[in-house]
């Protein structure tokens, strides 16, 4: 639950730098993003686990 918890986290601080640029943050809207995605992906496969 935790890794999908910051998954989620991750990936909507990825939009949300998108449209609202923020100095350091918006060069890596794109890789927050898939990372959060990635992870949300890992989180629900092995929740079963």
């Amino acid at each position: 639950m935790g890794i999908w918890v910051a998954a989620l986290i991750i990936g909507c601080l990825g939009i949300f730098v998108h449209y609202f640029p923020v100095k350091e943050l918006s060069k890596y809207s794109y890789e927050m993003l898939l990372i959060g995605f990635v992870l949300l992906i890992i989180g629900t496969a092995y929740r079963r686990v």
